[in-house]
């Protein structure tokens, strides 16, 4: 974990592109956060996309925003996507393995020339955006899979941060445990400790869930 800040620190010193991986709940929001935070960026938005989320469908105009009229349905002056939202900040990009194949084309367009095309119009719209992406998928897998262009990887992948699973970093638990207690303790104004039993116990559980299970459980 302290390489993992160390890298953490380097790349909010810099514009790269940056490409957090790790299993799910193991803090990749946080990292985002954190590097989002002492980066030049710091001043603008950070944009959260969960890309997973999103329905194909709609997933271009989401991202790139669209012009007035372009489709039935659409706002009469037009909207503007994730990208111009994250103008002068920092756009953060979840799950970004799930993303379909033909948005990712057009992804990759926008990640080059820091301009933006709204879907119904052809002028382009300059921006300025810091990009992270994360994912708990092994991204370099998936393109030998093709189910991930090569290309954009290649871009996304300026910065590399991989976040170990909380079972390979067994020393974080117990201070994770009491950081999460202290919280519930202030929050619920309760007066509640760890055996020294269940310590135990947690202490030697593999958390699947990594952090974001340690944190629901210490809550439950």
């Amino acid at each position: 974990m302290e390489r993992v800040m160390d890298l953490a620190m380097k790349a909010s010193m810099s514009d790269a592109n940056v490409l957090l991986q790790g299993e799910t709940g193991v803090g990749k929001d946080f990292w985002a956060n954190f590097i989002h935070s002492r980066s030049k960026s710091c001043g603008g938005r950070l944009i959260n996309v969960n890309c997973c989320a999103l329905p194909e469908s709609l997933a271009e105009s989401e991202f790139f925003g669209y012009g007035k009229g372009a489709f039935t349905g659409a706002q009469g002056a037009g909207k503007a996507g994730f990208f111009e939202a994250a103008n002068g900040g920092t756009i953060l990009l979840n799950e970004i393995g799930d993303l379909p194949l033909h948005i990712q084309a057009k992804l990759l367009s926008v990640i080059q020339d820091k301009a933006v095309i709204r879907v119904g119009e052809t002028l382009p719209r300059v921006i300025d955006f810091r990009l992270i992406a994360a994912s708990n998928k092994d991204l370099l897998q998936c393109v030998k899979e093709g189910k991930f262009r090569e290309d954009l990887y290649y871009r996304l992948n300026v910065i590399s941060i991989h976040i170990p699973p909380l079972r390979e970093r067994k020393d974080d638990i117990f201070s994770l445990l009491n950081y999460f207690l202290a919280k519930n303790v202030e929050k619920y104004k309760t007066g509640k400790r760890l055996s020294i039993e269940l310590l135990t116990k947690l202490l030697n559980y593999s958390w699947p869930g990594n952090i974001r299970e340690l944190e629901n459980l210490v809550e439950r």
